[in-house]
């Protein structure tokens, strides 16, 4: 068993992106919280005012040996849409940015060649916006954030944004999943 790493992504809402890296092999903690924003300590309610600077994020550890940096990255750019900035659907603010932040030189460099290497092949049709920088000022999300897909699996948002996000994962990458 090799030694956990930590790396943190902003792709939206951040009961979408924990609701998939919940089911992700190799993963073996998922946090939702708020990151590379000014004040410390945040709440949920300074964030949504988009004048923090914060994003909501996931804070991963995962097993290298179980799942490379790059595959926790292609799942991240398949379940969010990384071309648009400042938004995702219909959450629009600089705490929906995309972006991922890095705890090693090894992440950093990983994140920076598949962001190339997405515009080179145009995957997208537009740049990717995705911010690469080192993670500063993490802070947990309140409990009542946590799992919350798993808690409220019919509540409106989660059926109409977390629950297609989740279905597309389990999709496009059935072999690293736990199921």
């Amino acid at each position: 068993m090799g030694d956990k790493q930590v790396l943190v992504l902003g792709g939206g809402c951040f009961w979408c992106t924990e609701a998939v890296y919940k089911e992700v092999r190799g993963v073996t903690d998922v946090e939702s919280g708020y990151s590379n924003g000014q004040p410390k300590q945040p709440s949920y309610e300074m964030v949504c005012t988009g004048t923090t600077g914060h994003n909501e994020v996931v804070r991963l550890e995962y097993d290298p040996a179980q799942i490379s940096t790059r595959e926790i990255l292609e799942i991240f750019f398949v379940v969010h849409d990384p071309t648009t900035l400042n938004r995702q659907g219909n959450d629009v603010g600089t705490q929906y940015r995309s972006g991922i932040y890095f705890t090693t030189p090894e992440q950093a460099q990983v994140a920076r060649e598949l962001v190339e290497e997405l515009n080179r092949d145009g995957v997208y049709g537009r740049p990717v916006v995705t911010e690469v920088l080192p993670l500063d000022n993490y802070w947990p999300a309140e409990a009542y954030h946590q799992d919350f897909f798993e808690r409220n699996p019919f509540q409106g948002y989660c059926m109409a944004v977390a629950a297609p996000k989740v279905a597309k994962f389990r999709k496009t990458f059935a072999r690293l999943s736990k199921g």
